[in-house]
């Protein structure tokens, strides 16, 4: 991760260093975390963060494919581990479904988990090229298989 690089493209695209770093501490929490959980299978930047065009106001998208999905529903132990903040919203977007939490200085952090065929690449399902192509950036992929989605992505 060449996180001075990332964080300078926030900079100049009108993020602070408080909030830039807020950002990249998100980012590697939760990359951490998944990459110690026996379910994940890849977790994915997407959005304006994986652009390098995030904003002040901007959020952090992340998405977390698991091998378990519905156990996030079942059990909330892991909005404890994570530690995000307030959960603000929780919406299902077809076999995804997006956690929005709040952090104390006011980050939105809007984490989707869904299941591992979501980045099947034959075909990409047009949501989730729409997605990709939109910005998307490993963060975790032990498999390489988010970086075969985002190249059939092209």
């Amino acid at each position: 991760m060449d996180v001075d690089g990332e964080r300078l493209a926030e900079r100049a695209a009108g993020v602070s260093p408080q909030r830039a770093a807020e950002m990249g501490s998100v980012q590697d929490r939760v990359a951490r975390w998944a990459a110690g959980r026996g379910d994940a299978a890849g977790l994915l930047l997407v959005g304006s963060c994986a652009r390098g065009a995030a904003r002040a106001g901007s959020d952090v998208d992340l998405l977390l494919l698991s091998t378990a999905p519905d156990g996030y529903a079942a059990d909330d132990a892991w909005l404890r581990e994570l530690s995000l903040g307030e959960v603000v919203r929780v919406r299902a977007w077809g076999p995804l479904t997006e956690w929005r939490h709040r952090t104390a200085s006011g980050l939105e952090v809007e984490l989707c988990i869904g299941p591992v065929d979501w980045a099947r690449t034959d075909p990409v399902d047009a949501g989730t090229r729409r997605v990709v192509t939109d910005g998307a950036r490993p963060l975790y992929d032990p498999a390489g298989m988010l970086g075969a989605l985002i190249r059939a992505c092209g």
